[in-house]
């Protein structure tokens, strides 16, 4: 007998077990409850909600700084290393470092004033290495450079003794702490050249060459060691080998092209320009603003002869820096040299007395004045007083007597030189107070009369740092690119 199996019409037979399936499902519950875990500690973000910026460290600062320095961006590279501060205080080499790009950084910049407090800054941020650490070889080393730049007599005035003397010592100190340091002895032998004292400079900056002539800084002194001996080619050479390792820094082309030009002839001017368009290509990829060479290329053009290409440049220089009456001092010799004599005397009035917005747009040929720029008088210093006597020396020639008030404008000028240049026993003063008896007598005798040229300024300078007049302008072959 047959029994049928009874069939359940209303449920399906359950199913065999799935070992992977329960794998799967307790491996998704440990998942979430990770994530749940992280969540609540705050590792994870929720959703849709902005995430927190990243906090920079103090080295990805350092390297960005450097990257700024190696691009020639100074300022940019100051920042990058104030912000390293910030977060370590007390990172001695941090300082140190800053402290050392601030000095170069001065030699760009164009009135007495800027490079002091520039100059300020460094000696600030180096003196607060030395109290974190005071056996610091490195921080000594660029103590003393920061002292023998500062130490500029345009700069320092009756103090440039005691601020050498004070570099002298910061960098013996670190000598005799790290007596391998290249620096501390390339620097040494930097403040040995403003002293005068040429056979010891020579043998300490062939010393820091032994293990140091990688250095930037090294073969920068050893070319401002061979400039100051004279030996022109051979400072060439090392300036580039400078280049060499830092290609951006203007000041480095600034110094080149100074040099050619000191060498003289048409092959030499050329060359010249050629390196002071070089800075300012630089400084015009960088977005920089900078007057200096268009300057220098507008004194090169005057000793070729081109005056009506250095007033344009000088012009172009005027237009970048419009607030800065050393600018105008600048541009009013270059107009003097290329005898224009009219826009000579107004570009100057703006150094020498100041000068209101509509004095101001005159001196700039801004027709119609559509700006407000005034400029402030400059104090009259040893590097300024070039600006003072040619002004005095522009008035008396141009001087008509019955006519206009030069001459009394004149006086008043001389007056304010003799009173600070009096000391006859100084060859200096007896150059100025020869230019301003010259020009006085013209304003006594015969007005109007062909009016004596200032002594003409040096091309060779005994400081380290580039002067105003060593500033170039653009000039159609040498435009800066784009």
């Amino acid at each position: 007998m047959y029994i049928n199996e009874r069939k359940n019409l209303f449920h399906k037979p359950k199913p065999a077990s799935n070992p992977y399936l329960i794998m799967f499902i307790l491996l998704c519950i440990v998942i979430v409850i990770a994530v749940m875990r992280d969540y609540t500690s705050g590792k994870i973000w929720p959703p849709f909600v902005p995430t927190p910026t990243p906090t920079r460290t103090v080295n990805s600062f350092l390297v960005e700084g450097d990257t700024h320095f190696q691009a020639g961006n100074l300022d940019a590279a100051i920042d990058s290393y104030n912000k390293a501060i910030l977060l370590e205080p007390e990172n001695v080499d941090v300082r140190v470092n800053l402290a050392r790009i601030q000095v170069y950084s001065s030699a760009s910049l164009t009135t007495d004033q800027e490079r002091r407090d520039r100059l300020a800054d460094a000696l600030a941020v180096v003196d607060e290495a030395r109290e974190l650490a005071p056996q610091n070889a490195d921080a000594l080393a660029v103590r003393s450079f920061v002292l023998n730049w500062s130490a500029n007599p345009a700069l320092a005035g009756d103090r440039t003794k005691e601020l050498r003397n004070a570099a002298e010592a910061d960098a013996l100190a670190a000598i005799q702490l790290d007596s391998s340091n290249a620096l501390a002895k390339a620097y040494y032998a930097e403040v040995l050249i403003d002293q005068f004292k040429w056979g010891q400079a020579q043998d300490y900056i062939a010393q820091a060459r032994e293990n140091g002539e990688h250095l930037m800084d090294v073969r920068r002194v050893q070319a401002f060691v061979y400039e100051v001996l004279q030996e022109y080619n051979l400072a060439i050479d090392w300036y580039q080998k400078a280049i060499d390792i830092n290609p951006n820094l203007t000041f480095l082309y600034i110094r080149v092209g100074t040099l050619y030009r000191h060498l003289g002839g048409d092959v030499n001017f050329e060359t010249a320009l050629e390196y002071f368009a070089k800075a300012a290509n630089l400084n015009s990829q960088l977005g920089i603003e900078d007057p200096i060479p268009y300057m220098a290329i507008a004194n090169t053009y005057i000793r070729m002869g081109e005056a009506m290409i250095a007033s344009r440049n000088a012009y172009r220089a005027l237009s970048i820096n419009p607030y800065n009456p050393s600018t105008y001092g600048q541009v009013g010799v270059i107009y003097y040299k290329a005898r224009n004599y009219e826009g000579a005397e107004m570009v100057l009035k703006c150094a020498v007395t100041g000068c209101n917005a509509e004095e101001s747009c005159l001196a700039r040929e801004e027709d119609p004045c559509q700006s407000d720029i005034t400029t402030e008088k400059l104090p009259l210093s040893d590097s300024t007083v070039v600006y003072y006597y040619i002004y005095g020396s522009v008035l008396a020639g141009l001087h008509r007597s019955g006519q206009d008030d030069r001459c009394a404008l004149a006086s008043e000028v001389f007056k304010e030189i003799r009173e600070r240049y009096y000391d006859t026993s100084n060859e200096f003063t007896r150059t100025v107070l020869g230019i301003v008896s010259a020009s006085e007598n013209i304003c006594g005798i015969t007005p109007g009369q062909v009016f004596s040229t200032p002594v003409p300024t040096r091309d060779y300078i005994s400081t380290p740092t580039p002067q105003p007049t060593e500033t170039p302008l653009v000039i159609p072959t040498f435009t800066p690119t784009p």
